[in-house]
């Protein structure tokens, strides 16, 4: 398998691969701005969450992702998700998808950390060639917060995902590819150092 358990740590957070015994830490940590009420991002509710990790690790199975949950290392306490998805062992690419983080932990160092550890190892150590990132058309902070990293914004794909509502949703494709690995590490490297 391409994509091979690994813990990885930074400063502040670490993440480490989602089993179902993280379940209630994240009904928790969702709870925290009752992030399940976004109705363009996938956030897990004490109605879904069986689905929500089984979901997960059914498609860690199958080696197209890898699953994290994140964890606040000055408290122990798990808060968010994000993971490798959409895996592509034969031509290298992967995803980086599926995060939130507790209301009180966005517009924190997190999100910054949390992309760095993942890019370092997919362009590191997986040696991927490109590393998406989508979203929602309508997800304005999450677009704002994929440029902000240096991805580059590949297109948009209409009518992309059924929604539950009956609706559909337009998914914004962004990337960041080998060649522009090193600047952007840079970039990002910097950016944690204006945190306080």
């Amino acid at each position: 398998m391409w994509l091979k358990d690994v813990d990885l740590e930074s400063q502040s957070v670490k993440l480490i691969p989602l089993s179902v015994t993280h379940s209630a830490a994240l009904v928790e940590a969702a709870t925290d701005g009752e992030l399940w009420k976004l109705w363009f991002t996938p956030v897990p509710s004490a109605k879904n969450i069986e689905k929500y990790v089984s979901e997960a690790l059914e498609q860690k199975s199958k080696g197209l992702a890898l699953p994290f949950v994140v964890v606040d290392k000055s408290t122990g306490k798990i808060i968010g998700s994000t993971r490798f998805c959409n895996a592509d062992s034969t031509n290298q690419r992967v995803e980086i998808g599926y995060t939130w983080y507790s209301k009180s932990y966005q517009r924190s160092s997190c999100n910054t950390e949390c992309k760095l550890l993942l890019l370092t190892h997919a362009f590191e150590s997986l040696e991927a060639i490109a590393v998406e990132f989508r979203t929602s058309w309508h997800n304005q902070a999450s677009k704002a917060a994929i440029a902000r990293l240096g991805a580059k914004q590949d297109g948009i794909l209409r009518n992309h995902q059924k929604l539950q509502n009956g609706g559909y949703r337009d998914t914004v494709v962004f990337s960041i590819i080998n060649f522009e690995w090193l600047p952007v590490k840079e970039n990002l490297e910097f950016k944690l150092t204006t945190y306080s």
